[in-house]
């Protein structure tokens, strides 16, 4: 009998047991195998309809959805937002009461405004996924960089992570911060005092200041993508100046365990939050399994979550 997930939605991380986690993790590693078969096409999702609405841009969450659902079987319709009503000020509640007529069987969206995942999970008739709310959450994200972990270094619990960078204004640190404590590593954050969260907001997670204290002996260093928009409340002396102080280079490696693992969820800032070569090395860099990894996460979370829907 096939494991059933006991929630209507993945609107975050907040709310899940660490039984709900590794039941994703061990879904998506049966198709991370089906992934790297010369066919690649499941019928699981065959007659439902996957609804993408991505209200940001997206690369890698965006089009590996939409390859999920599609080797899932599944009709997807990504919804071209620029040129919807939304465009002519539709609001989300208007648009969703309307998408939800058209009757999809799960919903995935990404959307600037904090929360605004759960407000549509109130409308829909049907599983929604959050891609990403604003400062909020990214779960699939957390999901996939534990899955990665996982892979690589054999287990979660007991390590040490640090996640580096713009803590405050990313929803992919908000997300890690609450699945790898759940999963029994030790996490710190590593940042600009203008870019840490509020101290009432970390929890049990250590903070740092300083770059090579922070990552001293760490499992695994997770760099962050720099929003160059808030860079000058960051720091004064800009782009380069971070990259001196908080950037990882080679020479920063050596203060890492010895088997130590580089993340980053992308897009990359090349030369400004990690050193360009560094990123590339295959040995060290494990940003293409985080990618590679997106997908079967996210088949699974397709397949946990409509499960109920086609009756299994």
């Amino acid at each position: 009998m096939m494991s059933s997930f006991p929630h209507p939605h993945l609107l975050g991380i907040e709310g899940l047991a660490a039984d709900d986690v590794h039941l994703i993790l061990d879904e998506a590693e049966r198709w991370i195998a089906f992934n790297r078969r010369p066919r690649r096409q499941a019928d699981l999702l065959a007659g439902l309809t996957q609804l993408n609405a991505f209200f940001e841009n997206s690369t890698r969450t965006s089009l590996s959805f939409e390859i999920a659902g599609k080797r899932l079987g599944a009709q997807v319709v990504s919804m071209a937002v620029a040129q919807s009503s939304v465009a002519k000020g539709e609001s989300l509640i208007d648009t969703f009461r309307t998408l939800n007529a058209m009757q999809p069987d799960v919903v995935v969206i990404r959307h600037g405004e904090t929360g605004a995942a759960r407000k549509v999970s109130e409308i829909v008739d049907c599983p929604v996924i959050n891609a990403g709310d604003g400062t909020g959450e990214h779960p699939t994200q957390a999901l996939l960089d534990a899955l990665t972990i996982r892979r690589r270094l054999g287990r979660i619990e007991g390590l040490t992570v640090a996640i580096c960078g713009d803590i405050r204004h990313s929803r992919v640190a908000g997300s890690n911060m609450r699945s790898l404590p759940l999963l029994g590593a030790d996490v710190r954050v590593v940042a600009p005092p203008a870019l840490l969260p509020p101290a009432g907001e970390l929890g049990a997670v250590a903070a740092y200041t300083d770059m090579d204290e922070g990552i001293a002996g760490v499992d695994v260093v997770m760099m962050l993508r720099i929003q160059r928009e808030r860079m000058d409340a960051a720091l004064a002396g800009g782009l380069s100046d971070f990259h001196h102080r908080y950037g990882l280079t080679r020479e920063r490696l050596d203060r890492l365990a010895p088997r130590a693992l580089v993340m980053h969820p992308g897009p990359i800032n090349r030369g400004v939050e990690i050193e360009g070569a560094l990123a590339d090395d295959r040995g060290r860099s494990a940003i293409l399994d985080q990618v590679e990894n997106g997908v079967a996460v996210r088949m699974a979370c397709l397949d946990l979550l409509t499960r109920a829907r086609r009756g299994d």
